[in-house]
């Protein structure tokens, strides 16, 4: 049954104790209603829903859905899934008052759910069921349309599923891609204009996936590296909701711009390319575009960014490699594909020597 009628002076139990009781007005800049809502009848037609970006003790995703005069919620810590044959994680939280629509804003430490708040998006949808333990309802948002099920699995835990096709060109997130690698060259290529060109960072190259606000890191032998390097972690949540593939090199910078091996405590991700970027592979996309790509992305943070390259000038490069001491560049064709595994002539690594 989606929804029922409930008699005006019907006796019913306050949806929102829970929430109250869980929060101080005082010191918090939620709404806190000071009376239960009146429950009202959710028909088969389309009720309101809104999904907050919440940046608490972890980064999670906030659904809630307009039901029975209150917002019945999950926080899912992956967000929802883009594409079909993935569950997320959904737990159950206590019912939000309906002002919850529009909320965003800081709720302060020691509070509960203390941390930043935003709203990721707001739309409609139409329940297909609503029982206790399982709900459909087809989604249509500005950023999120689909058909999605909830289903309980144990106490407070529900996991979450998109049931419909992906959109149209989406791609899964490739599980592994190898990285490319450069051929040896003696000297600058003489058709140089054709060519962009990246200092070479002597450093761990590795595969970052990221998703969810989560970061997967494999090195070059496709071994997980991600717990080696706890100070990377916070560029996945810093992408959020981006999901994407990054291929770098991780280094540790010293204050005399020397460049070392990264550790546990300290280093940089330097990202040089990226292969595979909200559900569309970049694997066949010419050198230059996937550049463009990756300069699009807010990559500069405390221990990530992207360092510059030089497109068509060559010399320029080999000086700046030399003057950083720098061992060389890496000179990329322009229209060159990202050819996972490979060593390929279409990169070409110079020493400045």
């Amino acid at each position: 049954m989606i929804g029922r009628d409930v008699p005006e002076n019907a006796e019913v139990a306050d949806r929102l104790e829970e929430y109250r009781r869980k929060r101080d007005a005082a010191r918090t800049p939620e709404p806190v209603p000071a009376r239960a809502p009146q429950p009202k009848r959710t028909g088969r037609g389309r009720a309101r829903f809104v999904i907050q970006q919440h940046h608490a003790r972890s980064l999670h995703w906030d659904l809630r859905l307009e039901h029975d005069g209150v917002l019945a919620s999950w926080a899912v810590p992956r967000g929802l899934p883009r594409d079909p044959g993935r569950n997320h994680l959904a737990v159950h939280t206590e019912d939000h008052p309906m002002e919850y629509l529009t909320f965003h804003g800081e709720i302060p430490a020691g509070e509960y759910g203390g941390g930043k708040m935003t709203i990721h998006d707001t739309g409609t949808y139409r329940a297909e069921k609503w029982r206790d333990d399982e709900v459909i309802v087809v989604l249509d948002g500005k950023r999120t349309q689909g058909r999605y099920v909830l289903f309980a699995t144990g106490g407070r835990d529900w996991m979450v599923r998109r049931t419909d096709p992906a959109p149209e060109g989406w791609t899964p997130m490739p599980e592994l891609v190898r990285p490319m690698h450069a051929s040896p060259g003696r000297r600058l290529p003489k058709d140089e204009a054709a060519w962009g060109y990246e200092l070479r960072w002597d450093g761990v190259r590795a595969m970052a996936y990221v998703s969810g606000g989560r970061l997967r890191l494999l090195d070059e032998t496709d071994e997980e590296i991600t717990g080696a390097y706890p100070w990377l972690r916070g560029m996945a949540e810093e992408l959020a909701p981006t999901e994407t593939v990054l291929d770098g090199v991780l280094v540790r910078i010293d204050p005399g711009g020397r460049v070392k091996p990264p550790t546990k405590r300290d280093g940089q991700f330097l990202a040089v390319d990226l292969l595979w970027l909200e559900g569309v592979t970049s694997l066949d996309v010419p050198y230059a575009q996937r550049r463009d790509l990756l300069d699009g992305l807010p990559l500069a943070g405390p221990h990530w960014q992207t360092p510059p390259w030089f497109p068509g000038v060559g010399a320029d490069a080999l000086r700046t490699a030399r003057e950083q001491g720098l061992p060389g560049v890496v000179a990329k064709r322009l229209d060159s594909p990202y050819e996972p595994g490979r060593r390929s002539r279409h990169w070409l690594s110079i020493d400045t020597s």
